[in-house]
């Protein structure tokens, strides 16, 4: 009796998994086909920022069998790299890759998603996006510009950019145009820098005509790649202006309504991917990349406590004037500045003492 009954319900669950087998595959069937263009703010020859968009379009289409093909356009390609907010907004393309502090200019609230001055490093920031209720105020304020947006990329800590000229006192500051993004250029305009905004593929022609005296991107692999060392000798740390710096995707929001809630899913978890692997990209490729450059001549500067103190102050009081004019800007400065102090008082008592200790004894 055992063994027939075993038998029995052996051939009901063999049945069973047969069913589910074919059922599989119609539902794959059944999924709509979806074309997106996604334009980048980064062109091509930037292999570990661009990269980022390709990791999130290829492993879409491996999820979901080819269904969600978004195809990646570089840096204008579609429309110029800081205008790819612009695009998605006005439906132009579906998605961007972007940096949201390329678009301060229409206001000062879109530095949070990427980088303020002095702010959080990659961690923090990936704590607060992802579990501190960043994603929910960046959301809200990014819902006046029609889009949703999900991390997909950071740099880590940037360097402090290429110097034509050593920068040791806030007067070698004066009158110096610096191509600088975000408001680390507000907050270097205090201090007497002329700042200009220029993309990442038109900034070694601008150096090397004179056009600009200093400029900074991201760190030493891309700076490598794009040539810098070639034209401005003094390579200053750190990057102030961008403890961490976050990209962001920008999905139209009524494109992003309309996804079927298992292309959104996928969608999140392939934004998710794109996340860790372009900083970890980074982290493997930037020591490299600095060797090689100190070996080719480059003098490596720390910015002095001067400047450092001076810039430190400038952006306090660029958050107290904004935050006092801007209710948007203070809504979310506020949390961030909150989050940004537990986070750091965390941080000092292991991850510091760990990283101090190893720095001196390596």
């Amino acid at each position: 009796m055992q063994r027939r009954d075993f038998l029995k319900k052996a051939s009901i669950g063999a049945a069973a998994g047969a069913a589910a087998t074919v059922a599989a595959p119609a539902i794959a069937q059944s999924a709509p086909t979806i074309k997106w263009r996604l334009t980048s703010s980064f062109p091509k020859s930037l292999d570990t920022v661009y990269g980022g968009a390709e990791v999130l379009a290829n492993r879409l289409r491996a999820i979901t069998g080819g269904k969600f093909d978004i195809r990646v356009f570089a840096g204008g390609e579609i429309v110029p790299g800081l205008q790819a907010l612009d695009a998605v907004q006005q439906g132009t393309v579906e998605v961007a890759h972007t940096c949201s502090y390329y678009y301060v200019g229409k206001d000062k609230t879109f530095g949070f998603g990427t980088a303020i001055p002095f702010g959080m490093n990659a961690r923090q920031m990936n704590a607060w996006i992802y579990y501190g209720g960043g994603q929910k105020l960046l959301d809200e304020f990014y819902a006046n510009y029609n889009v949703v947006s999900f991390l997909g990329g950071n740099t880590g800590t940037q360097m402090g950019g290429w110097w034509r000229k050593e920068v040791k006192t806030l007067a070698d500051l004066k009158g110096v145009k610096m191509r600088i993004a975000g408001l680390g250029g507000t907050v270097f305009s205090q201090l007497g820098v002329v700042p200009q905004q220029i993309a990442g593929g038109d900034i070694y022609p601008a150096l090397e005509k004179g056009t600009i005296d200093a400029a900074e991107w991201i760190g030493p692999y891309d700076d490598e790649k794009l040539g810098f060392y070639k034209v401005a000798k003094n390579y200053y740390y750190p990057g102030w202006w961008e403890p961490s710096t976050c990209f962001h995707f920008f999905v139209n929001k009524k494109e992003w309504d309309k996804l079927p809630k298992e292309y959104q899913e996928a969608f999140q978890a392939a934004a998710y991917e794109a996340n860790v692997t372009v900083l970890a990209e980074y982290d493997h490729k930037n020591p490299i990349a600095l060797s090689k450059l100190l070996q080719s001549g480059v003098k490596l500067q720390k910015y002095s406590d001067e400047i450092l103190k001076a810039a430190y102050k400038a952006s306090q009081d660029l958050y107290a004037d904004e935050s006092a004019k801007n209710p948007a800007f203070k809504k979310i400065y506020t949390e961030f500045d909150k989050y940004r102090k537990s986070q750091n008082a965390w941080f000092s008592v292991a991850e510091m003492r760990m990283d101090s200790f190893l720095q001196t004894n390596r």
